[in-house]
Order: C-alpha cells, then structure tokens, then sequence
C-alpha cells in the first residue's frame, strides 16, 4: 500500500492531555525527598558529634535521632509518591491493561 505525501499517522491518534498534574506531583514529591536526606543526614552529623548543623534543634542525642527517623520517613514518602506519580505519568501512554498482566519496567 502507497503512501501519499499529505499523509500522518499523528491524526489517527487522539490528542492526549496534558498531565501537568503528575508532573507538579513528581517534583514535589523530589523536593521532599532531598529534604529527607538533608534532614537525615544533619540527624547522623549530630549523633557522630558535629551539633551545629541545626543549631539548638538537635543538640542532644534525642533530638538528633528525631531528626534522623523524620529524614527517613520523609525520604521514604518522597521516594514512594515519586514512584505513584511517575507510574501515572507513564500510564497514559501505555494501552489499557490491567497492571499485574503488564511487565516491571521500574
């Protein structure tokens, strides 16, 4: 079968949205991750005896694993919403499969 000139294959396609919501999802979800490490890692500099990361916050030894297990927590929350927010962003382009028939691509 020819081909004419005047002819794209983009018409055939529906246009899809734009998905600015996943994307702002994304980014915040990075930012609380890197403030997860920089919390945890101004925790574990306080525990091996640097204090003066956060001032008067986490002076004591109490204070500073608070500040390590938030670092964490909040890491672990960013890494998780980035990955659901990127999953989203990567859905719209995929055919519509059930995800447990689908192959891990992550």
């Amino acid at each position: 079968m020819k081909l004419s000139d005047g002819f794209d294959a983009k018409r055939l396609r529906p246009r899809e949205r734009r998905n600015w919501g996943a994307r702002l999802a994304a980014g915040v979800s990075a930012l609380l991750a890197t403030l997860g490490v920089l919390l945890a890692m101004a925790g574990v500099a306080s525990l091996l005896g640097r204090p003066a990361a956060l001032g008067e916050l986490n002076a004591n030894p109490a204070g500073a694993a608070v500040l390590l297990a938030g670092g964490l927590l909040l890491l672990y929350l960013g890494v998780w919403c980035w990955r659901r927010s990127r999953l989203r962003l990567r859905r719209s382009r995929e055919l519509n499969l059930s995800p447990h028939l689908m192959k891990k691509h992550d």
